[in-house]
């Protein structure tokens, strides 16, 4: 089974009001999951959109994930996220940013075989905008 999930999200002034919107696709089957948060930032709403997307899937599944965020696709396909989890969520001395969403991704990730394909934000890409205009629209509900 390949699931093919479109991410993105938005915050408002970075810490600030911010929305994610995730789109998973099967065949002909499309559904669209979003929310938000009165305080936060586009990492983390960028991540959150990642793992609200695996968790709503209910078996097993090959997964091909293509977002705009090199934050998320480099931390996972360089390796990095392991790096931290190795070295107890620590970068240089300091606490890696996000370490409770990154568990949680790494969590999700494990019951599925997980591929990130990055693409250029607000560049065209049909799902892209889709997955902006709502990550934007959740996030002006605070």
């Amino acid at each position: 089974m390949i699931v093919q999930m479109f991410t993105d999200g938005a915050c408002s002034g970075n810490p600030g009001p911010g929305g994610w919107c995730c789109i998973l696709r099967y065949g002909e089957y499309e559904k669209m999951l979003s929310g938000g948060e009165a305080l936060t930032t586009n990492n983390r709403m960028e991540l959150t959109a990642v793992v609200e997307g695996l968790r709503a899937l209910n078996r097993p599944c090959e997964v091909l994930i293509t977002t705009d965020s090199t934050y998320v696709a480099d931390s996972v396909c360089k390796g990095w996220v392991y790096n931290w989890r190795q070295k107890n969520w620590l970068r240089q001395g300091k606490s890696v940013p996000n370490a409770d969403l990154w568990q949680e991704l790494l969590a999700v990730m494990q019951e599925h075989k997980v591929e990130f394909n990055w693409v250029r934000g607000h560049d065209g890409h049909p799902e892209n905008e889709r997955c902006d205009a709502e990550a934007v629209r959740q996030s002006r509900q605070f």
